[in-house]
């Protein structure tokens, strides 16, 4: 009988521990079916040709998810967690980003136009090809930033006084 329960005790041991562990470091598993919401859990989610316009994402936790060709028109995603996910080819006018932490994001040929970025982390992000034309960078972090022929036209500048000049392409003029 003393046998029988060493097994099982120490699988119910190993159990709580890993549960232990998951709350300690404030990680869960995401769902990735949960409804789009405020600080929903889609890290390493696949939500590729989405349609999501309009959708709150502020506080989402969004690492390492993939929104290739998926539609965030008008989207929310303040404060959201995005370190290294694609939003390649996303069409995303008027979406805010307002300081959302983008470290090594990819953009590649993301529409953005109109979107704002304020106070975001853009460090590293690759943004080429993007539409990024009347845009709202004001305070964002470039430093690493990939802008090769990103469109910036009539962007606000990171310093939120200079708007880059029409035709602005990889850089702010």
């Amino acid at each position: 009988m003393r046998q029988a329960l060493v097994p099982t005790l120490r699988s119910s041991l190993f159990a709580a521990a890993a549960i232990l562990t998951v709350l300690a470091t404030g990680q869960a598993l995401a769902d990735c079916t949960e409804a789009a919401q405020p600080k929903v859990n889609w890290r390493r989610c696949s939500l590729e040709g989405q349609m999501l316009t309009g959708v709150d994402l502020s506080g989402a936790m969004l690492r390492d998810a993939t929104f290739q060709r998926a539609t965030l028109g008008q989207a929310k995603l303040t404060d959201a967690d995005g370190y290294r996910s694609k939003f390649i080819s996303a069409t995303a006018p008027g979406a805010v980003f307002d300081g959302a932490r983008l470290i090594e994001a990819d953009f590649t040929r993301a529409d953005l136009t109109g979107a704002s970025f304020r106070e975001a982390d853009l460090r590293n992000a690759k943004m080429v090809g993007a539409s990024l034309a009347r845009a709202d960078l004001t305070g964002a972090k470039l430093s690493g930033t990939d802008l090769r022929h990103a469109d910036l036209s009539g962007a606000r500048w990171t310093d939120g006084t200079h708007i880059c000049a029409e035709s602005s392409v990889g850089q702010c003029n």
